[in-house]
């Protein structure tokens, strides 16, 4: 069986005043063509399917007709969960109209999905809360696949096992996982788990959540899960939330992000994005083959110290996104501000960078270095007005407040 995984499309995000829709509509279209091209058999899709809780009308208008083309009009299964940038509600809200056309939602972890089947051939043969079981209109072997949406850590642990709510997030998605698997995921069909969580192996470094992302550890959200909590008869992980695709260490099977279609912040600059597409057969290890993708603007943070070689390159590279650093021993002329603006329309902000740093206002605050990033600023005016640095969890605190701008 071949599986096509993606996530993170966050239809509807704009970057800063630029909208990007139609570089959306452009990548989307070609995961539609790399379903097609690759033979997938069914489509994974692992949360963050739009920006917001309340998407734009062509937002959604894109993410339907998406989702119809990927599903073939009921031949091949497209089964897509909530992150934390969706709303639970609205993801299930066309539920009974998806599965006519072999699209299936899940919201919430606990969410059940009643058995059906279509004329293709295409059904659900069982389901129980954060279970399907999927028979393909013309693959015998059965699809499994363990779903878990995204849920703050209260809510997830309600939704697990309301009765222990004391019992750490780590140990109930570990228990539910296992018991689940162990009801239905036998060697005799493909089993997957399919989720929108922070995963990290036990005692690895835990990587940065995206830059402008709406944060799902600790604060109001949850804490890490571990590889080491996935059941071994489990054959493939499709993960969601981080936006560089990459195989997280430390279980029996792959554990993997597919990332984001498009570069959504400047921390992913110059990041190649990806779908994986999985071959799986029962009881055998899955391999995965990682394909890049090539629409879409690509972002890139430069640094100048000549305006005359900043005008060069951004005429040389007209289809990027720019965040523009340049540097001078005085502040950036209006007419140079302008220069830089005429030759390229990509261009979503010019820092400029004063060679000595500048001190602030009547000589009573810190000097301000206006080449370091928004929460190293945050940490040096935390600094300045407490007398001491902030805390990890005011630093949280901090992202998720820039995230939710």
């Amino acid at each position: 069986m071949r599986i096509l995984h993606t996530s993170d499309w966050h239809l509807g995000k704009r970057l800063e005043s630029f909208s990007r829709l139609e570089e959306q509509k452009e990548v989307l279209n070609e995961i539609c063509s790399i379903a097609d091209e690759e033979n997938a058999e069914a489509i994974v899709v692992a949360g963050d399917l739009f920006d917001t809780f309340n998407p734009s009308t062509e937002a959604v208008d894109l993410f339907y007709k998406s989702l119809k083309r990927l599903s073939n009009n009921g031949h091949r299964p497209v089964i897509a969960i909530a992150g934390n940038h969706d709303s639970p509600d609205r993801i299930e809200a066309p539920d009974p109209l998806a599965r006519e056309c072999g699209i299936i939602f899940a919201g919430f972890p606990n969410s059940r999905i009643q058995p059906f089947s279509l004329e293709t051939g295409l059904k659900i043969t069982q389901s129980a809360a954060g279970f399907i079981e999927i028979i393909l209109p013309d693959n015998p072997v059965p699809l499994r696949i363990i779903t878990t949406p995204y849920a703050n850590e209260l809510r997830l642990k309600t939704f697990l096992n309301p009765d222990k709510k004391e019992e750490s997030l780590r140990t109930l998605l570990k228990e539910s996982w296992q018991r689940t698997a162990n009801d239905f995921c036998d060697n005799k069909g493909i089993n997957l788990l399919m989720t929108h969580l922070f995963m990290m192996k036990e005692g690895g470094e835990i990587q940065e959540e995206p830059e402008d992302e709406k944060p799902i550890l600790y604060v109001g959200g949850a804490q890490p899960v571990f590889t080491s909590d996935i059941p071994e008869n489990i054959q493939y992980v499709a993960l969601g939330h981080l936006h560089r695709y990459q195989e997280i260490s430390g279980a029996a099977c792959p554990v993997i992000y597919s990332g984001s279609p498009l570069s959504y912040s400047f921390a992913e600059a110059n990041q190649e994005k990806h779908v994986a597409m999985i071959d799986a057969e029962p009881g055998k290890p899955v391999s995965v083959k990682k394909i890049p993708i090539k629409s879409g603007r690509r972002l890139q943070r430069k640094r100048f110290e000549d305006i005359d070689a900043a005008v060069e390159w951004l005429t040389d590279n007209p289809n990027m996104f720019v965040e523009l650093t340049i540097v001078s021993d005085t502040y950036l002329k209006t007419e140079d501000r302008k220069r830089l603006y005429n030759v390229h329309d990509g261009i979503v902000t010019i820092i400029p960078e004063v060679k000595n740093t500048v001190t602030s206002p009547l000589g009573q605050g810190p000097d301000i270095d206006l080449a370091k990033s928004m929460n190293d600023l945050f940490d040096d005016f935390f600094v300045h007005a407490k007398g001491q640095k902030p805390n990890e969890r005011i630093k949280e605190l901090f992202k998720e407040i820039v995230g939710a701008r």
